[in-house]
């Protein structure tokens, strides 16, 4: 019976840690004076070793609570291995309030931090090892963009 019981045991620790993520990646850059221009473009370095792992990517930005809009636009450029230039990335708009306007985010006092995860489409792609450097860039009509405090990525592993 208790060896029944174990291997009962073992088998859902196996299944529970096959669902696990790890947050492989997480960094976050300041925006400086709290006003994201279109000129700063924070780039993020990501080393690669597992390829044939499955990422999850998730946008992060931190706000106060006088962020003038309920939604963000920007763009993910890619610089991969042996790469010279970033790829021109696709427009990537992500809801950050509900309808009636709370924010889907983490809050404490005035600041709200959102972790945002992106489709498949908009995710990047590690086929190759290597550094991979992520541009973010903001494509909001207002420049500059108010009291955003940080912008960063997080990948995690699956």
């Amino acid at each position: 019976m208790k060896i029944k019981l174990t291997l009962a045991a073992c088998a859902l620790l196996f299944m529970a840690s096959c669902n696990v993520k790890s947050s492989y990646y997480q960094k976050q850059q300041a925006i400086p004076g709290t006003n994201w221009d279109y000129k700063f473009q924070p780039v993020f370095k990501i080393d690669i070793t597992d390829t044939a792992a499955v990422y999850q990517t998730y946008f992060l930005m931190r706000h106060d609570e006088s962020y003038p809009n309920s939604n963000i636009w920007f763009r993910m450029k890619i610089k991969g291995p042996g790469d010279s230039t970033f790829s021109e990335g696709i427009r990537i708009d992500k809801e950050l309030a509900d309808a009636e306007g709370k924010w889907k985010a983490q809050g404490t006092g005035t600041i709200y931090e959102h972790k945002v995860p992106l489709t498949i489409k908009e995710s990047p792609t590690f086929k190759k090892q290597g550094t991979y450097e992520i541009k973010l860039e903001q494509i909001m009509r207002q420049n500059p963009l108010p009291s955003v405090l940080n912008v960063g990525i997080t990948i995690e592993k699956k």
